[in-house]
Order: structure tokens, then C-alpha cells, then sequence
């Protein structure tokens, strides 16, 4: 009976072991063909309608509110009506400045008079000339005392036409601070400023002031141009533009973020001030260029334990890498076009690039630079400024704000080989391949602590907070 059982047993553990050596001998990993796709990010990030402009109107004369002719939503134009003021002491003061003004012209026309009778009796020296020298005075007193008059009859014309407050502005009444009775003070006769009697705001064009994590700041300029969403109107989208970025960051739940501001076109009037929107700026984009999985990408940290599972030592890999820095036929870094059909800088700017690194660590330590990474630093402007392309044939300034070298595994000849690329733009699921594949490769896909871990604080960290941006597909 005992025998039975072990032989029972030892079935049992040989069948086992046959599955684990089938499982074992399963692939490790999947092949994917290097594909040819759109890729488009975009910040994102939440805010809210506010006007473009908005006028606070005040009225330059003290009183009661007699009419008030404007309700809030309504559109009015540039020197309409809005409201009436009580205008009987303003009346008062201009009837009084009126009647100076008389007098004073009454009294320069009589000044005139006396003075040319003077000048007649001092020229046949009736008079002396001490009194023709009072008369000229008195004539210069006649005529300042008329320009004084002149000078308050129009302040007193100017306060009376103060009671009547005109729209300064072509726009939408948005708020109302008073109402008809109320007594308001003017500006100048008030302390603090004298009373508001409404608001109102070109809602033509509208704003959505947002907030933009420090990660993303970088990649953002004025001129952008940028999709708005409100659930008014879920399935419509409205064009903006950034048209500022605020150089003074704010905390917003220990999260360092930048206000940005985005101007709407609005002449349909769908949007209002206070409605919550969603931004969507378009940071980059690539049409039709080699793609990856990200998945496939490897760092230098990750590419030995890759290799080891594939059965690559390190001393091939190595090797392997060294030969496949050389352009390959019909790759990105021969200028075949298969990525837009530029050439970019292969094994010695990816040389530069880990050295670029390293200088850059030494510059933030506060170490000195020698000659010869300052010559370094100079080229890799120089790159910069081109877009990193020989002749000079720029591409749009994102080339210095995405990518990097990593390292994939793909199937040449057969069998598993390391290769470097240059990536370019990426939505976090796709990475351009700017050199070292073709679209006639496939890469691996193997897992990558440390890329799986960048990716995946990238995501927490866009979705940390509701409404906060980050890279968005």
C-alpha cells in the first residue's frame, strides 16, 4: 500500500515538474513591430471663466439714485444711460457759477471802458502816471476774476453732467452693488474710494485662469493654443490661447504650481464668468514618426537584469551595444526619413548626452568646470539652437524638452539584441524613435522596475489632485 503511494507521489512530482519545465521553456517576452503613429501631448489642467475686462463703475457725483435704468445680464453700449442722480444742488451751483460769469464779463467790459479813458487822459495829462498804472491793474483784475468765473461755470457744467452715469465700456452688466433710493458718495468726497455702482465686463472675449504644475511650466509659452471644456457644453470644444504665464509660482496643496492664463474668443456669448472648465494645452506633437511601446524602453540600470532573463551576458551586451551605435541602413540616424525624415546626432551625441548629464550634476553640486566640459556645454548649445540636426534644419523647440537614450531589446537575426535609441516626444505609452530602429523591426516588451516606477509617480502625480495637470493622451 505504501509502495502504491509513493509511486503515486512520484507521478504527481514528475508531471509537475515536466509543466514548470514547459512553463519555463514558454517566451519571456512579446514581440511588437516598431509602428508608424500620431503622437500628441497635452497639459492639462482645470480653471474657471473670467471676464477679460472688467469695469467697476462709479458715479463722479454725490446723491440719491433717482433712476436706474440697466438690470445685470443685460448688454449696453459705450455712453448709454445706466443711472440718474439727484441733480438739484448741482443745478444750484450751476445757476450760481452762471451768474458769476456774468458779473465778471460786466465788470471786464467796464474795466475796458475806464482804461481807455485813462490812457486818453494821461496821453493829454489830465492824470498822473500812478493812475494809469491803477488802471491797467484794475483791467488785469477784471480779466483774471472773468477766467475764474469761465473756470467754475464749466466744473459746475461738469458735476451737473456728473449725474448722469454712462456706460464707459461696450459690455454685460454682471453685478449690481446699489439700487434706486440708495445715497452714494463720489470718489473724490469719500475716503474709501466713494461707492460702486455696478460691474460690467466685455464678455467677448473671456479668460480661464489655471493652474500648471512646476513639471509641466517648462514646456508651456505664450501663444500655445489650447481646447476648453465646460459641462455646459461637454461636446463642444472652444479654441484659446495662452496668452500668459505668471513668473510667481503658488503652493496649492504642497503642490508648487504656475497660473497661466488662457483667452477665449466668446462672441457667442456661451460662456460666463464662474463656469468651471477644463484645459487642454497642446504641449507637442509628431505625425507619422517610428513609435515604441515604453514598455520596451530600458535604462542603463535596467538593461543587465533584461539581458540576464533573455540569456545575454553582460559582456555581450555590451558588445552588442558598441556595434549598434553605427547607423544601420534605413534607421533614423541614416536620414532615410523613416523618422521625419530628419538625421540626428547617433553614438557620439548619445556619448555627449550621458557626459551632459554628469556636467550638469557637477554644475548644481557648485563644482568649477574644466575647458573641456566648458567646450562641451558650448556645442550642446550650439545643438540646441539647431535642434541638433547638421545644416541647421531646426524642428520645433520641443526636441529639448522630451526624450532621452534608452536601450531596447530587438529581434535581429533571429535572437534578442540590445540596442540604443534616441526617443522623442512621448504620451506615456508611446515614445518616439528619433535613431537606432527601423519600421522593420520588432522590440520586446520586458518588465523595467525602474521605468515602471517613473511611470507610475508620473501618473500618481497627475492624479494626485482632481483638476491638476499633467501629460495627458
Amino acid at each position: 500500500m505504501n509502495a502504491v503511494r509513493w509511486s503515486v507521489a512520484l507521478a504527481s512530482l514528475a508531471l509537475v515538474t515536466t509543466a514548470c519545465k514547459e512553463e519555463e521553456a514558454g517566451p519571456v517576452y512579446q514581440a511588437v513591430a516598431v509602428t508608424t503613429r500620431d503622437i500628441d501631448v497635452t497639459a492639462q489642467a482645470a480653471g474657471a471663466i473670467l471676464p477679460d475686462t472688467v469695469v467697476e463703475v462709479k458715479s463722479k457725483a454725490s446723491g440719491e439714485i433717482i433712476e436706474f435704468s440697466v438690470e445685470t445680464g443685460q448688454l449696453v453700449q459705450r455712453g448709454q444711460l445706466l443711472a440718474r442722480i439727484d441733480r438739484r444742488i448741482p443745478q444750484n451751483r450751476y445757476a450760481q457759477a452762471e451768474a458769476q460769469f456774468e458779473v465778471a464779463q460786466a465788470r471786464l467790459r467796464n474795466a475796458e471802458a475806464q482804461n481807455r479813458r485813462a490812457r486818453e487822459l494821461f496821453e493829454a495829462n489830465a492824470i498822473t502816471e500812478q493812475e494809469m498804472e491803477n488802471s491797467t491793474l484794475e483791467l488785469a483784475n477784471a480779466n483774471a476774476a472773468l477766467v475764474s468765473a469761465r473756470t467754475e461755470l464749466e466744473n459746475a457744467k461738469i458735476s451737473l453732467d456728473d449725474t448722469e452715469v454712462r456706460a464707459p465700456i461696450t459690455g454685460t452688466i454682471i453685478a449690481k452693488n446699489v439700487e434706486r433710493g440708495a445715497v452714494i458718495t463720489a470718489p473724490g468726497g469719500d475716503v474709501g474710494g466713494g461707492t460702486t455702482l455696478l460691474k460690467m465686463a466685455d464678455l467677448s472675449l473671456v479668460q480661464v485662469k489655471t493652474f500648471v504644475d512646476e513639471t509641466d511650466i517648462g514646456k508651456l509659452s505664450a501663444g500655445m493654443s489650447a481646447d476648453v471644456t465646460v459641462e455646459a457644453f461637454p461636446n463642444r470644444p472652444f479654441r484659446g490661447e495662452v496668452i500668459k504665464i505668471e513668473p510667481q509660482a503658488d503652493t496649492i496643496q504642497n503642490v508648487t504650481m504656475f497660473p497661466v492664463l488662457v483667452r477665449i474668443n466668446n462672441r457667442d456669448g456661451l460662456l460666463k464668468p464662474g463656469m468651471n472648465a477644463e484645459v487642454n494645452i497642446a504641449v507637442g506633437s509628431a505625425k507619422g514618426v517610428l513609435a515604441v511601446p515604453n514598455a520596451a524602453l530600458r535604462t542603463e540600470r535596467d538593461a543587465p537584469s533584461a539581458a540576464s532573463v533573455l540569456g545575454i551576458s553582460d559582456s555581450e551586451m555590451r558588445e552588442m551595444l558598441a556595434a549598434s551605435s553605427a547607423p544601420r541602413p534605413g534607421s533614423a540616424d541614416s536620414g532615410s526619413g523613416a523618422v521625419l525624415g530628419d538625421s540626428t546626432a547617433a553614438a557620439p551625441q548619445q556619448d555627449d548626452a550621458a557626459r551632459m548629464q554628469a556636467i550638469f550634476a557637477k554644475m548644481r553640486s557648485g563644482a568649477t568646470l574644466t575647458a573641456e566640459e566648458q567646450a562641451l556645454m558650448q556645442q550642446a548649445r550650439a545643438r540646441m539652437g539647431n535642434g541638433g540636426r547638421p545644416g541647421g534644419a531646426a524642428r520645433s523647440g520641443q526636441d529639448a524638452l522630451f526624450g532621452g537614450r534608452y536601450i531596447v531589446f530587438a529581434m535581429r537575426n533571429g535572437k534578442p539584441t540590445p540596442v540604443y535609441v534616441q526617443t522623442g516626444i512621448t504620451d506615456l505609452d508611446w515614445s518616439e524613435v528619433k535613431s537606432g530602429l527601423t519600421s522593420e523591426d520588432s522590440v520586446l516588451l520586458l518588465p523595467s522596475a525602474s521605468l515602471l516606477q517613473s511611470q507610475q509617480v508620473m501618473q500618481e502625480r497627475m492624479s494626485r489632485n482632481s483638476g491638476l495637470p499633467g501629460q495627458q493622451r
